[in-house]
């Protein structure tokens, strides 16, 4: 098994940096190394590497989950008002509501599977968006009126609400009929795993001055994995979501420790860049050849008309705002990018035995292939043309005032 891990660790590597040298996403070289790898191509892979992918897939979320927790300033949020509460779930409830539909026409699925397919495929990429947001705001693309800083923050908590849902779907156990009572315990579950979170958080942000970095975030993993295991325990008793709980505790800790979650933060972005090769190309293992075929042209139809379901839901988010056309059709690109959150739970329901598990496996990994390069190509070459540089501008000025 070691072998086996070394081996996606390397080639995995070694594709991601072949497919940045040319402009495209590096995990879809690590997606591929998996595919490469796996039973579909050279089936040299231990099946006991595979079968524990789960739960280092578990692993990755949580770490996900954490970043965002650690991230979020409440300050932000309120600053850029209704539009980024709106972009945090409208646009993800218009392409869910939109798979939904669509999966059950294309694939036949059930209304569990159909609303699992939804809530995995919902989610845009942190892996493409971040590091691109990041770097317009060092630039000073869209700062004036806080696009990155909007795209961020709606991102990031779309991307919770996301997993939330499709956590709480998968709940409802492997059944074909959903009761109004067990959808209702969704947002019953929401909420107490924010109140428990918050309270976590708390209480924890107390001792955290007594505690290193390097404890803070092995206690913070610690923490998500045994809320998981709660949740699992409790859940014929009450609805409870571990998920939001970890990113709630997150929260916490960053509004009551800024500087120390920075840090704590710091080292998990250290952390999730080896954890994302595992993450990526052990989906791409489990990717069967034949059932990607199969999904195909189908797939790819319904993807793109649920990225315009998306963009339509996105527009209306930012009618009331001050963003003029150019600027609102920058944050509708910002939509299509998926990767990290469709590579993290992609694989659950065929881990746990669903009848077509594998086909929604295919699907989010056909989504990842073909959204993640397209749309960083697209915010890349776009983003000079659709966002003032707002850096220039003010340099401009002040050339001005001197004259």
């Amino acid at each position: 098994m070691l072998v086996s891990f070394a081996l996606i660790i390397i080639v995995g590597y070694l594709l991601s940096r072949v497919f940045e040298s040319i402009g495209v996403p590096g995990l879809i070289g690590m997606l591929l190394a998996g595919i490469l790898l796996g039973p579909s191509v050279l089936n040299i892979l231990d099946e006991k590497l595979l079968n524990i992918s789960s739960e280092l897939r578990e692993l990755a979320l949580l770490i996900i989950l954490i970043r965002a927790g650690l991230s979020l300033n409440l300050c932000d949020f309120k600053k850029m008002g209704m539009s980024a509460l709106f972009m945090s779930f409208v646009p993800a409830i218009f392409e869910m509501s939109a798979s939904f539909v669509l999966s059950q026409y294309f694939f036949g699925f059930s209304v569990q599977d159909a609303a699992m397919t939804a809530a995995i495929l919902a989610s845009a990429s942190p892996a493409v968006i971040v590091p691109r947001m990041l770097k317009l705001m060092k630039d000073g693309y869209g700062t004036n009126k806080a696009i990155p800083q909007l795209i961020l923050t709606s991102d990031s908590i779309d991307d919770v609400f996301n997993i939330v849902v499709f956590s709480s779907f998968l709940g409802l156990g492997n059944g074909v009929n959903i009761s109004l009572t067990q959808i209702l315990q969704i947002p019953i579950s929401i909420l107490l795993g924010i109140s428990i979170g918050l309270l976590i958080g708390y209480i924890f942000s107390f001792v955290i001055d007594r505690i290193s970095v390097t404890n803070i975030t092995l206690l913070l993993l610690a923490i998500g994995f045994m809320l998981l295991g709660i949740e699992d325990s409790v859940q014929d008793i009450f609805p409870f979501s571990g998920l939001i709980c970890t990113m709630s505790t997150a929260f916490m800790i960053n509004a009551q420790k800024k500087e120390t979650a920075q840090r704590v933060e710091s080292q998990l972005n250290t952390m999730w860049s080896g954890a994302q090769i595992v993450l990526f190309a052990l989906v791409g293992a489990l990717v069967e050849i034949k059932t990607v075929h199969i999904a195909g042209v189908s797939a790819l139809l319904m993807i793109v008309l649920v990225l315009i379901i998306r963009a339509i839901g996105i527009y209306l988010c930012l009618l009331g705002s001050d963003l003029n056309i150019r600027e609102k059709l920058f944050c509708m690109i910002t939509g299509i990018p998926k990767a990290t959150v469709q590579a993290a739970i992609g694989g659950i329901p065929l881990a746990m035995g669903f009848a077509n598990g594998s086909l929604i496996l295919s699907i989010a990994t056909i989504a990842i292939m073909f959204t993640a390069p397209l749309g960083a190509f697209l915010i890349d070459r776009l983003h000079p043309v659709l966002l003032s540089n707002d850096s220039a501008n003010i340099t401009m000025i002040e050339i001005e005032t001197v004259k």
